[in-house]
């Protein structure tokens, strides 16, 4: 395996996540993430292999879902993705064990996520890591979707 790093995306980097996934299909998504990682709402880590953008996941502090996110308690895992010909290659545990750690440093009790329900590989992977209390099941403009929940510490 290449080496490997993981860093924090500062916002002048942003527009290099277009390598993992398609901006400017979804460019209402691609604007809010940026307003809240310039706000510090949002933390974006990059998984990179001799300096390309691989993969990608966030913590989001605050949001309007209190499923997703509760001040100092429960901290949100949103938008972990990997470029599509580097996936089922373990990547994608990389950095959700790397999220969960960090969450973990905060000082956060809990952590949630969101996932497609007819998103096999990504449910598996995550039910795997531990995300395994079902909040809630509903269906949004993008799909049927199931909110997850993992207790830290």
């Amino acid at each position: 395996m290449d080496s490997y790093q993981i860093k924090k995306l500062k916002p002048e980097d942003y527009n290099k996540c277009s390598n993992i996934w398609d901006m400017e299909k979804k460019p209402k998504m691609a604007k809010m993430f940026y307003d809240e990682l310039v706000s510090g709402n949002r933390i974006t880590f990059i998984y990179t292999e001799n300096n390309e953008f691989i993969g990608e996941g966030s913590l989001v502090f605050q949001n309007n879902d209190p499923d997703y996110t509760i001040p100092d308690k429960r901290i949100y895992l949103s938008r972990m993705i990997v470029k599509e010909e580097y996936q089922n290659r373990g990547i994608g545990g990389i950095i959700v064990d790397y999220l969960v750690d960090y969450g973990e440093q905060l000082g956060y009790e809990e952590i949630t996520l969101g996932v497609d329900t007819d998103n096999t590989n990504a449910r598996h992977l995550y039910e795997k890591k531990g995300f395994t209390t079902v909040l809630y099941i509903g269906e949004d403009e993008y799909g049927e979707y199931v909110k997850l929940l993992k207790k830290l510490q």
